[in-house]
């Protein structure tokens, strides 16, 4: 009976430790006043477009910056005590920077996107914790980037349009070429507004999903969506 209590007493320990582990982690708050790295504007920027400048007299392009009704969302699915769950997690902390030239729409020119990993929200804090902690390692790791390589099939097409965007996506210290469906719009108030799409498979980052009670049969597949909204710094 002894040794049976004894045991008993080891597990309690081992549980409550493993507890606190998992519940210390992911607890760092974001960084305030950080900035999105300029885009880069000489002849060595590693962004290309596809689509040839229209070759006519444009005007200066403009700097737009991201604004805070920008957001970046994945979703993934699993199965949550025996029923199917989509999650869905926010970030509300994205920053970047291009350069556009309403008159020449080929020459758009962007710079890194930064997603603050440690603002991912869900509807479980439990969940939270989870994936700023084990999961995307936030507390070291607090900045999802997207360095953009390529835009393909942007054209001066009036109106709402549709082109790709292909870069390098780095998600702790792991990166992989990933490309996104964009839909964007120059609005009457001269913000850009629209999405950009991608899906990816969380094992080409290394990121595994902690056991956890009731949960089961996650997804490999995940889906990035990025609502922006850029407005002119000047």
């Amino acid at each position: 009976m002894n040794r049976q209590i004894a045991v008993a007493g080891a597990v309690v320990v081992v549980v409550g430790v493993g507890a606190a582990w998992w519940f210390s982690q992911g607890t760092e708050a974001p960084t305030v006043d950080v900035t999105a790295p300029p885009v880069e504007t000489t002849s060595t920027s590693p962004v290309e477009t596809t689509e040839p400048s229209t070759g006519e007299d444009s005007g200066a392009p403009v700097t737009y910056a991201l604004t805070s009704e920008s957001q970046a969302v994945f979703t993934i699915d699993e199965e949550l005590r025996g029923q199917p769950k989509t999650v869905v997690a926010t970030s509300t902390i994205v920053l970047g920077e291009l350069l556009f030239d309403a008159d020449d729409p080929g020459s758009i020119q962007l710079g890194t996107v930064l997603v603050n990993a440690r603002d991912f929200t869900t509807d479980s804090g439990n969940r939270d914790r989870a994936i700023r902690g084990p999961i995307l390692d936030a507390d070291i790791f607090e900045f999802i980037e997207f360095e953009p390589t390529e835009i393909a099939g942007l054209d001066g097409a009036e109106g709402e349009v549709s082109f790709t965007v292909t870069g390098d996506l780095t998600i702790r210290d792991i990166s992989n070429p990933v490309t996104f469906e964009v839909t964007a719009v120059l609005n009457a108030d001269e913000t850009i507004s629209g999405t950009a799409i991608a899906t990816v498979d969380r094992t080409d980052w290394d990121l595994d999903i902690p056991s956890a009670p009731g949960v089961a049969n996650v997804s490999e597949l995940v889906t990035l969506t990025v609502s922006f909204v850029a407005a002119p710094t000047a």
